[in-house]
């Protein structure tokens, strides 16, 4: 579609000669992407969009998105003018999601200006200052000052709405720019609102993905730029720090593990910013989902079954649109949750239902289908994940990587639970916790050595902290990618000597999931396969 006829599409209105700054529907919004790599998009695939339901459709252009970009080092790609928004060639980046998201919620049309360049640095190539290496700061000044021109040109209305940034994994491996990162990146804002002439110019921050293989042999590296990144935005008003670390990673190696979002972690990569954006002109996306009547007699016996891990337990790749008439919710089953390490949580208890960030669920439907099948009594599920996570993070003492520390949320989660259906009068019996083994660590050399014995300091400070020391926890864990591992790890022999040792330390071997197109993650019908096997187990196990 040619420029002309694009903007003709987009403002059935007369030309104007003044960019806008009011509240009206007409003045185009425009948002400026930039960063390295995971903002490029590397590693996404257009062709792989289908699979993901709540995002199909995002590999054909938004037509009424303006788009403007150039991306890559050596050999850049540039759109020669604005353009519909649309993936570039076959990949893409957070743009897609964030376009469509946006879209939907507010009147006024949008625009994305995109510069992006993997393997960059702030210390140098996108420095002000003294820009360096690929020279990206003036590159990105000047093509967006181009793509601006061309609107005024047109006598298009708009301004600029906001400055997406993610990077910072190139600068953490250098020693002088890791410590730096926070001077430079104020610095960087404050050239940027300089030289745009937007004194109030937003910046949103995506937060570095801790699920990626960085997340584990890179902890402090990556801890060293997301507290810079958290103390610009801080010190900042204008400046939003936007977690992603429950995102989506792609799978790739012989482990499984990989270093970009990929397809998946891509879509919903967007949709981060775009909330983030939304919340600042007062609009909250999501569904309510309101637990209307309170499903249990007054003064009868609850038990409350707990769901912890990670991936998996989380449901990362399970959607509820390939539930069918299953996606609805059981009144019946008071349901709370804290999701990503508080990325979303639940109004208080909710129905049973798939509950994910984005119309994703977790093996808690088929597994609360599966007990009432035997169980005549009152039941309740309380769920906690961060995906984002590693084992030891679930750890007593935790790890240097202190924001990542999820234990002492975990055991006051389960207090607090239980103490609100206790408020509500009921005796309360805590049946079990069940966890399922982190994905990740079953398959990097030096967490799986580990890994039992860090999940075995969990279980025991669990069970001092609540007071029940026999305290049942109900251990999953899938087969992992290599059996004997790197090393001749053998983690299922190490978790199999802990429950021979422990009576109330159930170990699950969950070999027998259907077939996945992936390692280390489970698709619809892995992860409902995997409620079924944990609610077997405790039948099997009282």
């Amino acid at each position: 579609m040619k420029f002309r006829t694009l903007l003709a599409a987009l403002f059935l209105i007369a030309p104007v000669t003044a960019r806008s700054t009011g509240s009206d529907t007409k003045t185009l919004r425009v948002f400026i992407f930039a960063g390295q790599s995971n903002m490029v998009g590397t590693h996404s695939r257009v062709k792989d969009i289908h699979r993901f339901p709540p995002f199909a459709g995002l590999d054909q252009p938004q037509a009424k998105v303006l788009f403007s970009y150039k991306l890559g080092r050596e050999n850049m790609e540039t759109s020669e003018g604005w353009i519909p928004m649309q993936p570039t060639r076959d990949y893409f980046g957070p743009e897609l999601s964030f376009a469509k998201k946006v879209s939907q919620n507010i009147e006024a049309p949008i625009a994305v200006i995109k510069v992006a360049s993997g393997g960059t640095t702030l210390g140098k190539d996108w420095n002000p200052d003294t820009p360096d290496g690929f020279k990206l700061y003036p590159l990105a000044l000047e093509h967006i000052r181009a793509s601006l021109a061309e609107l005024d040109r047109k006598k298009i209305a708009y301004r600029i709405e906001g400055f997406v940034w993610h990077q910072g994994e190139n600068d953490m491996f250098d020693k002088a720019f890791k410590p730096a990162y926070a001077a430079n990146l104020k610095n960087f804002i404050a050239f940027w609102r300089r030289d745009l002439k937007l004194p109030n110019l937003r910046f949103y921050l995506g937060e570095l993905c801790t699920k990626t293989i960085w997340g584990m042999d890179n902890r402090d590296n990556m801890l060293a730029i997301r507290t810079a990144q958290k103390a610009v935005a801080e010190a900042d008003p204008l400046v939003d720090y936007v977690p992603t670390s429950h995102n989506a990673v792609e799978i790739g190696g012989e482990a499984g593990l990989h270093y970009h979002y990929g397809t998946l972690g891509q879509l919903e990569h967007g949709v981060n910013h775009a909330d983030a954006y939304l919340r600042t002109l007062g609009i909250q996306t999501g569904t309510n989902r309101p637990l209307n009547a309170w499903p249990y007699a007054k003064g009868s016996a609850v038990k409350l079954f707990i769901l912890a891990g990670h991936r998996n337990m989380e449901g990362e790749r399970a959607f509820q649109q390939e539930l069918g008439v299953a996606a609805g919710d059981d009144a019946q089953i008071a349901f709370k949750y804290s999701l990503g390490g508080g990325f979303k949580t639940s109004k208080g208890w909710e129905p049973l239902g798939p509950a994910g960030a984005y119309d994703t669920f977790g093996p808690e439907l088929s597994f609360a289908k599966t007990l009432r099948a035997a169980e005549k009594g009152n039941i309740a599920i309380a769920k906690f994940t961060h995906s984002g996570t590693q084992m030891n993070d679930w750890t007593p003492e935790g790890t240097t990587a202190k924001d990542m520390h999820v234990y002492p949320a975990f055991i006051a989660f389960i207090r607090s639970a239980m103490q609100e259906l206790k408020d509500q009068g009921h005796s309360v019996e805590l049946a079990g916790i069940f966890y399922h083994a982190g994905e990740n660590d079953m398959a990097f050399g030096g967490y799986r050595r580990h890994a039992a014995k860090w999940l075995q300091s969990t279980v025991a400070q669990s069970r001092q902290d609540l007071a029940m020391p026999s305290l049942k926890w109900f251990v999953s864990q899938q087969l992992p990618p290599d059996q004997k591992g790197p090393g001749n790890l053998d983690i299922t022999a190490d978790l199999a000597a802990i429950a021979a040792a422990d009576k109330a330390f159930i170990h699950i071997k969950a070999f027998d999931l259907p077939p996945q197109p992936e390692k280390l993650v489970l698709d619809t019908a892995g992860v409902l396969k995997l409620g079924e096997v944990l609610a077997q187990s405790y039948r099997g196990g009282r």
